[in-house]
Parts: structure tokens; sequence; C-alpha cells
């Protein structure tokens, strides 16, 4: 059992670094071969941010640990919402200030609700078992690739906005990091679903329990050290834009393709995270597009937290 932690807390740690020194890498490549600082952010970064989720979730499917990788999705969503933006709101308000956010935020819950109707076809068609099909992966793709070049579009326009910082890697120096970057994810990310799984034989929990909070939790390390710097810096809009893209990317891009690598079986308990997931999205909706100023107030990253705190509650309760 001790090793088994140990062994999901290096693997955090070595998925964690392969991460960013993958974007660091692929960053530096980008600028010398001239590639606009707005693509760089808009793929490189944010797919780097999503890139612990994603390898986390092909190695799980590949060993058809179904509820481990649901689990990770609408885990790290639900923390995104409730946990991240709950923390970062309560050490300064939360402004949205971009007109793409106030799309993002609306397209995040549109999301959420297509997890629950892609899951339903036991009620929906008629089917024996709920699932997640390659089919209905392959739509989630389709629509994160709209998503995605509507988002090259939009930074087009706005050129001038942002500015990446990258490193002055030289070229030998970028691909080098960028190997040791693919190694510690694929490492990283072998060591986090062998021995997630493990704690929970061991512990007699359900691999959906390990997914949905310690997992997902893990994985979403990147977004909530971007979130907390970008507060700490006053980007308060980054905040909001980097959680609300993260989970957008989280069911778009990684569940479609984790049911592409293999179709995933819905348990009936997963619908209780599928509607959580849900609720967050429309709280977020509600307090940014209700009351003044578009913004998140510390009184709403109180309840943000409360609702995550209560919703911990009962998975625990109840296993």
């Amino acid at each position: 059992m001790i090793l088994n932690i140990f062994l999901l807390l290096v693997g955090f740690v070595v998925l964690i670094y392969g991460a960013d020194k993958l974007v660091e890498a692929a960053s530096s490549l980008a600028a010398r071969l001239g590639v606009p600082s707005i693509v760089i952010g808009l793929t490189i970064v944010a797919f780097g941010t999503s890139a612990p989720e994603l390898v986390v979730n092909v190695f799980a499917s590949l060993e058809n640990k179904t509820e481990l990788v649901l689990g990770n999705v609408l885990g790290s969503n639900i923390f995104n919402v409730l946990g991240i933006l709950g923390v970062c709101s309560l050490i300064y308000p939360l402004t949205v200030k971009s007109n793409t956010t106030w799309l993002e935020i609306p397209l995040s819950l549109l999301a959420a609700v297509a997890v629950l109707t892609i899951s339903s076809d036991v009620l929906l068609d008629g089917a024996t078992v709920n699932s997640v099909s390659r089919v209905e992966g392959l739509i989630l793709l389709l629509f994160f690739f709209i998503f995605l070049v509507y988002n090259l579009m939009v930074a087009r326009r706005g050129a001038g906005e942002e500015v990446i910082e990258t490193k002055g890697y030289s070229y030998l120096k970028s691909a080098l990091f960028i190997l040791v970057g693919l190694v510690g994810l694929v490492l990283g990310g072998r060591l986090i679903v062998t021995s997630a799984v493990s704690i929970a034989q061991t512990l007699g929990m359900s691999e959906r329990i390990i997914g949905l909070t310690i997992v997902s939790v893990g994985t979403s390390l990147p977004e909530l050290a971007t979130s907390l710097a970008a507060v700490r810096k006053r980007n308060v809009d980054i905040a909001i834009g980097n959680v609300v893209g993260s989970n957008i990317f989280n069911i778009f891009l990684i569940l479609g393709i984790s049911s592409v690598t293999r179709p995933l079986q819905v348990q009936q308990a997963a619908f209780t995270d599928i509607a959580v997931n849900i609720a967050a999205g429309l709280l977020l909706f509600i307090f940014v597009f209700t009351g003044k100023g578009r913004q998140i107030v510390r009184w709403e990253g109180v309840v943000l937290l409360a609702v995550y705190a209560g919703y911990l509650f009962m998975l625990v309760s109840n296993e």
C-alpha cells in the first residue's frame, strides 16, 4: 500500500514534469520556426496542460479501466470549476473580460450536457447498457476541431493582445527536451494508472472513486498552478479562461480520444457524477452571467468550495 502511494506520487511528479518540459521545448521550437504567439498559446500550451489527463486516460482505456477513464474526465472538470475557481475567487474576485470566454462558458456547459446525452443509451435508445461508442467519440473530436479552429480565428483577429514567453532553446535542446517530456508523460501516466488501480483494490474502493478524487485532482495540478499564478498577477480573466478551456478540452478531446481508443461502458453510478458536472457548469454560468460585473466574487467562491466538499463527502459516505 505504501509503495503504491509512493509510486502514485512519483507518477504525478514525472507526468507533470514531462508535460512542462514538452510545452517549454515545443513552444521554443515553434517560436524559432516563426509560429505566431497566439497559435503557440492556443495549441501547444493548451494541449500541454491537458496532457496529463490525456495520457492517463489513454493508458486506462487500453487496459479497459473505463470507470477510471470517465472518473478522471468528470472529476477533473468538477475540480476545475468547484475547486480551482473556488480557491482563486477567494484570493481575488474573478472578472470575465474576454468575449471569447463569454462564449466558452456556455459551451463548457453544453459539453457537460453532451456527456449526459451520449451516455444515456438505455433511456434514449432502449439499449441494454449505457456506453460511449467510437462513433460518439469521433463526434466529440469533430466538435473539438471546430472549437479549436474558431479559437484560432478569434485569436488572429486580436493577434497583438497576448505574447507567449518562450525559452530560447536551440533546435537540438528543444528536440532533447521534447523527447524527455514524452518519456515523462508515458512513464508517469503508466505509473499513475497501475498504482491507482492497486490502491483501489487494496482499499476495496471502486476505480471510479479513485478516478474522481486522487487521479483527477493530481492530473489537474497544471490547471491549478496556472490559475493561481494568473490570479497573483491579477490576470483574472486568464484564470477563468484556463479552467473553462480545460473543461472543453477534457470532454471533446480527451473523452473523444479515450472512447475512440476503446468504447466506454457507463455505470449507473457515473450518472451522479455527470449530474454534478452539469451542476458545476450551471453554477459557473449563473455566477458569471447574473449579478453585476460579470465576475465570481468571494462568497460565490465559498459556495463553489462548499458544493465540492459536499460532493466529496457524498462519494466517500456512499462507497
